[in-house]
């Protein structure tokens, strides 16, 4: 279980993420929505360790992450991907999962030796491919693939790692409406696994509708609520947050 206690970030006089506790449990998908500037990224780069937290703890298993780096948060079992792409740009397809295969197998960093050695991570980094649908590109530049194309390597990668954790801040942000039902259906795929947790931030509510089992809305930094998803669509702080409706006036009205 991945657990936030209390989690907090000042920048200046600005609370960014006030006080937030929260336990995401294995087999569940957790979207975390919130208007723009409602502290959702900031959240996950607190989990995540790309910010420090200025008070606040984070767990995952009983183990404190709180102090760790965030490639030591990876090596325990947390999986990011960002808004925007994070591949080696220069290396091939196949090259950017065969890394983080070689990475989990903790099999060094030699290329040629361990390339030779090691078919097995070879034919697992080809069978990730096969899986996000960029076997037929294995030998392109990543920075060649278009938009999309690259969201899905990422994924690749990600499960190349095989987190504990998958974390997914917008993840069919500035793809296509073909792109996206790709996407879609990798992280349909990867929450059968209930071992797995999964924590998506997506702006997108029916996207938000159709994977999540649970909600939880930030806003100005704090939680305010939880819970199922219709229930929390249908809350008076989503409604107000989101389609600009407030509840009292309809009523009044």
């Amino acid at each position: 279980m991945l657990q936030t206690s209390n989690l907090t970030v000042r920048f200046g006089g600005h609370v960014a993420v006030n006080a937030v506790s929260c336990a995401f449990a294995p087999g569940t998908l957790t979207a975390i929505v919130g208007p723009n500037g409602a502290g959702k990224t900031t959240y996950f780069n607190l989990i995540s360790g790309q910010i420090k937290a200025s008070a606040g703890t984070v767990t995952l298993d009983g183990r404190e992450l709180t102090n760790l780096s965030a490639p030591l948060r990876t090596r325990a079992g947390l999986g990011r991907a960002f808004q925007l792409t994070n591949l080696f740009p220069q290396l091939s397809v196949r090259e950017n999962v065969r890394m983080a295969v070689q990475a989990r197998a903790g099999a060094g960093m030699d290329f040629f030796r361990i390339w030779s050695d090691r078919k097995d991570l070879i034919e697992q980094a080809d069978r990730i491919l096969e899986t996000v649908a960029l076997a037929d590109k294995a030998e392109a530049r990543a920075a060649s693939l278009p938009h999309g194309d690259q969201r899905k390597l990422e994924v690749g990668i990600l499960m190349a790692l095989d987190p504990k954790v998958y974390m997914f801040d917008e993840p069919t942000a500035g793809m296509s409406v073909d792109e996206v039902p790709v996407i879609l259906n990798l992280i349909r795929g990867l929450k059968a696994d209930k071992s797995k947790t999964i924590l998506l931030v997506e702006h997108k509510m029916d996207v938000v509708r159709e994977l999540s089992d649970r909600i939880i809305v930030l806003h100005n930094g704090e939680l305010v609520a939880d819970g199922e998803p219709e229930a929390v669509i249908a809350s008076p702080v989503v409604q107000q947050a989101y389609l600009g409706i407030n509840p009292e006036e309809e009523v009044a009205a």
